[in-house]
């Protein structure tokens, strides 16, 4: 499969978690685009219409086939900024969030926690502790948290929490559950019927292999009926009213969450790649890409264990990515290493993070292995 990828001869790149490698289809989706984008009397309004469509259908797949659920956004940010404007939040409540969480699914909730007089709230591991132990024993202590903004895998160093335990405790306090799932999906679907969220984002760059510039927003079906857009253009209008043009009367929404879809963000060229990889994926099924990745990752552990070095390993890992820690006085010198033997990864904070995709299989694992325990030799 690592021709369908456009990569380098030699290269092992095990960086998906920050950007996946380009694949061949979608580069040639995209190229195909800019080759006619000198005449854009060529392309009918009524077909690109229908490639919006047929993207979000595709896309769907990924969270139980819910079309209706999907808006497109230009960013995980954006989705969390479009939760965070819509979910009620006072003086005296609480937002959960994990410690060292990402960026985009934080700012925005200390932006708001600002403005409103309510507090964040940090999930931290006791020596031991997994996330989810560590998210339940958070809510328990913490009564007055309305929003738990999670994701499902640690975007550092791939550490799992388990939703399928921790969305029915945070359900049970009559919280509501905003997800950020831009390193899982793609690989692990999302579940949005048990799960019961209000609002899930993903990028589509990393493990959904598109563009950067087109994500995903999720909305539960009270969102998608009554929730306020960041932004209001005519594209996320009803085509029948929106040109009307009555100064008094608002043209109605889109059907479902489209009322979300961010202004400019549908264009044809991130459209063309985005189709192109998600209909990749659908080929090669999700239990395939799955099952691949966990047993590339299964590879990495045995290997480390041969090669003495297992301690590094991150616990109870995503089954497609985790983090290295090698001993703090040597993770300048095994970063080295890995650079010199070509094998791209990210190296940050003390982790070496290793995300590979279908392009990697156990081979590459057991010459990662080698590199690191020559590098500590």
């Amino acid at each position: 499969m690592r021709a369908q990828f456009d990569l380098p001869a030699g290269m092992t790149y095990l960086n998906t978690c920050s950007h996946a490698p380009m694949l061949r289809c979608a580069l040639a989706a995209g190229q195909a685009v800019l080759a006619r984008s000198g005449t854009p009397w060529s392309g009918p309004d009524a077909e690109w219409t229908a490639g919006v469509e047929r993207v979000r259908m595709l896309a769907a797949q990924w969270f139980g086939g819910d079309v209706d659920g999907l808006a497109f956004v230009p960013s995980a940010a954006y989705g969390i900024a479009t939760a965070a404007r819509n979910l009620p939040l006072a003086r005296g409540d609480a937002v959960l969030v994990l410690d060292g969480q990402f960026p985009s699914n934080l700012l925005a909730w200390q932006q708001r926690c600002e403005e409103t007089g309510a507090r964040i709230v940090v999930a931290r591991r006791e020596p031991g502790q997994d996330w989810t132990g560590a998210v339940l024993a958070t809510l328990e202590r913490n009564a007055d948290i309305r929003i738990a903004a999670l994701p499902q895998a640690h975007w550092h160093d791939g550490a799992m929490l388990d939703m399928d335990r921790s969305a029915p405790h945070v359900r049970a306090r009559g919280a509501a559950l905003v997800l950020d799932l831009s390193q899982s999906l793609g690989v692990i679907a999302a579940n949005p019927v048990g799960w019961q969220p209000d609002f899930i984002v993903s990028v589509g760059y990393k493990w959904m292999l598109g563009v950067t510039g087109m994500s995903l927003l999720w909305a539960a079906p009270h969102w998608r009926n009554h929730g306020t857009p960041i932004e209001h253009h005519w594209s996320a209008r009803d085509a029948r009213t929106v040109w009307q043009f009555d100064p008094q009367t608002p043209p109605e929404y889109q059907a479902g969450a489209r009322r979300f879809d961010a202004g400019g963000v549908i264009e044809l060229q991130r459209l063309k790649m985005f189709e192109a990889a998600l209909l990749q994926l659908q080929e090669w099924g999700t239990s395939m890409v799955l099952d691949h990745l966990q047993a590339t990752t299964d590879a990495l552990d045995a290997a480390l264990d041969d090669v003495g070095l297992s301690s590094w390993n991150t616990a109870q890992h995503a089954p497609h990515f985790t983090g290295l820690r090698p001993p703090p006085d040597r993770f300048a010198s095994v970063a080295v290493a890995l650079r010199d033997a070509n094998i791209i990864c990210t190296a940050r904070h003390g982790v070496l993070r290793i995300a590979p995709h279908l392009h990697v299989g156990p081979a590459d694992m057991q010459r990662l292995a080698e590199v690191l325990v020559r590098a500590v030799s």
